[in-house]
């Protein structure tokens, strides 16, 4: 793992977006990147209907997640808000 992507333990559910927000760090930048709500249901196998079942799939698949993350990043593949999406 690069350790010039550092990823806070800060995540969320953002409702209007059916998606978990995380933060990942970059030379001092924050670097907002998400995953769908619908893309953690299919990775759990299940429905998730809190939002608590939800960060708990996003924290079981995390490092997943992460990962993912970084390769987006280091490839610059961010849309045209700056933010990275992950599925």
């Amino acid at each position: 793992m690069n350790q010039n992507i550092l990823f806070p333990d800060l995540q969320s559910v953002d409702d209007t977006r059916q998606a978990v927000s995380f933060q990942a760090q970059q030379a001092g930048a924050l670097i907002s990147c998400f995953v769908l709500v619908s893309d953690l249901e299919k990775r759990a196998g299940s429905g998730l209907d809190s939002k608590e079942a939800i960060l708990n799939a996003f924290n079981e698949y995390r490092f997943d997640y992460e990962e993912l993350a970084e390769e987006a990043i280091e490839d610059e593949d961010f849309n045209e808000a700056g933010e990275i999406w992950v599925s």
